[in-house]
């Protein structure tokens, strides 16, 4: 999935683990991805979190879109911070499944946290 995602691409995200029930990703925040405040914008964290989270939801061998996802920002982000992103699936069913995501910097200090619905869709990947 990743391979086929360019937003994920620019973001920088490599994929560290990927298990059964849980994938972790890291980035590195860069200048760019700075607000006005000189800190990361609050959807640069967001969309890596959300990144987790669709790869996860979507590792189960069908097309899994957001339906509904929210996150709340613990601490700042600045250029240069490595962030790490570890999703968890809380519960699946056949069309409904729930995640979150917890979002660390290098020093293992949480950022965010993340939770997301999906829906599951009939459409399989093709492996």
């Amino acid at each position: 999935m990743l391979d086929n995602d360019p937003f994920s691409q620019w973001l920088g995200i490599e994929l560290v683990s990927c298990e059964k029930e849980e994938i972790v990703i890291k980035m590195q925040v860069r200048e760019e991805m700075n607000n006005g405040f000189g800190i990361s914008h609050g959807g640069i964290v967001y969309s890596f979190c959300d990144s987790a989270f669709a790869f996860l939801s979507n590792s189960y061998g069908k097309h899994a879109v957001s339906i509904e996802s929210s996150i709340s920002h613990i601490s700042k982000i600045q250029a240069g911070d490595i962030l790490w992103a570890r999703a968890q699936k809380v519960n699946k069913g056949n069309r409904i499944a729930n995640f979150i995501v917890k979002a660390t910097n290098q020093t293992e200090e949480l950022v965010a946290h993340f939770k997301g619905t999906v829906f599951i869709t009939s459409n399989e990947w093709e492996v």
